[in-house]
């Protein structure tokens, strides 16, 4: 784990605002009570059609259960997601019918690291430190905890279980109602 000065204080992932693919901001409260894999993609990657295709193939079997994947492109491992946001979006829609959201760029390693990636790293679900590669991807629960990280080498079809199980998890919102004060 980082020292407490580098990792973020937010206690969730819904505490984080990030950058949409356009720039523009997204509070990622409004994912709360739903179930997300996070998942920094690459479009040049050896790993990049298999994890794409598997991704396109849990989002379009869990979305209607309250299932999002969050795709955050990162050009840190050997310059595989090159070019402009806007060639990565049109090549992951385009080629892999991608219907879940495609932020912007971010770096998940080193002094510029994406403060939600300092985030994941930090609290990865029994793994922390550094991303290795591409395609690194973080299950996250209902209440915006971190569930499990998983490695490259880890396709997405072999954690539909784990979505499955994280998504039959009841989620009772923490705020309290007029009518209960």
């Amino acid at each position: 784990m980082g020292s407490s000065a580098s990792v973020p204080e937010q206690s969730s992932v819904h505490d984080f605002i990030v950058k949409d693919n356009t720039g523009k901001d997204v509070n990622l409260s409004i994912y709360k009570g739903k179930v997300l894999l996070i998942v920094n993609v690459a479009s040049k990657c050896g790993f990049t059609n298999s994890n794409y295709t598997q991704l396109t193939d849990l989002y379009r079997k869990y979305k209607d259960r309250g299932f999002e994947i969050l795709a955050f492109p990162c050009n840190q491992f050997l310059q595989q997601e090159p070019g402009p946001i806007e060639d990565t979006v049109q090549f992951v829609c385009e080629r892999f019918k991608a219907e879940y959201p495609i932020f912007a760029k971010v770096k998940v390693n080193g002094s510029n690291t994406e403060p939600l990636y300092k985030y994941l790293k930090a609290n990865g679900g029994g793994l922390t430190g550094s991303i290795k590669w591409n395609f690194t991807k973080f299950l996250i629960g209902k209440k915006g905890e971190v569930i499990h990280r998983f490695g490259v080498m880890v396709e997405p079809s072999a954690i539909e279980a784990d979505i499955e199980k994280a998504l039959e998890e009841p989620y009772e919102n923490q705020e309290i109602s007029q009518d209960k004060i």
